[in-house]
């Protein structure tokens, strides 16, 4: 699973499960935002590119690999934002993003926050050692098993939404803040996320 993708390696904690870094090993293209270069490096792997505004990458690193570098100054957008945009110029339609949650709270929450963002341009999904982060647009089944916890954020409280195949059952409830749809547990082999419309929700999924 998860074979032959194309990564974006943001700069929070680097990758420790073995699934993750499988998909490191495993990957197509690694585009490492700034400073997430160094750790990589660190671990033994090579990045395929380097965006961001470059500040955060050691020296050795940018000589090393400056045929791979994207210098990116503008500071309206954060470096994986950058990564995002530069993989949507180059018709990439699907990306993983690892490494973009931990050390910084502030961050890690933007970076969740910001994927509903991408998912408008490009098919996304945040892995971390724990679990994914999916954003949805529309009414969206899931795979999924016996157990597994799931936690549901909207961005758009004003949409009722509905579930099935979950513990906690959601019947057109408005989620206006992002705890209301926390610590839910699948029931069966698929659950299921309904609501009429668009809307800008984030799905978690535990590994358990």
């Amino acid at each position: 699973m998860y074979k032959n993708q194309i990564v974006i390696l943001a700069n929070g904690t680097f990758p420790q499960s073995e699934k993750l870094l499988n998909i490191l090993d495993n990957a197509k293209q690694i585009i490492c935002c700034d400073g997430a270069v160094n750790k990589l490096v660190e671990s033994g792997r090579e990045p395929s590119v380097i965006i961001g505004d470059l500040d955060s990458v050691k020296a050795d690193i940018k000589e090393k690999y400056s045929d791979r570098l994207i210098h990116i100054t503008e500071q309206d957008t954060n470096d994986l934002t950058k990564a995002v945009n530069w993989c949507v110029s180059k018709n990439i339609t699907n990306v993983l993003i690892l490494g973009a949650t931990g050390e910084r709270e502030d961050h890690t929450i933007a970076n969740i926050a910001l994927l509903t963002k991408y998912q408008e341009q490009i098919e996304v999904k945040m892995l971390t050692d724990n679990g994914v982060f999916i954003p949805i647009e529309e009414t969206t089944i899931f795979d999924s098993f016996v157990g597994q916890q799931i936690s549901i954020f909207s961005q758009t409280p004003e949409i009722e939404i509905s579930s099935e195949g979950l513990k906690y059952p959601l019947q057109k409830l408005k989620l206006s803040s992002w705890w209301q749809g926390t610590l839910n547990e699948s029931i069966s082999e698929q659950f299921t996320i309904r609501f009429e419309g668009r809307a800008r929700l984030i799905v978690y999924l535990l590994n358990n």
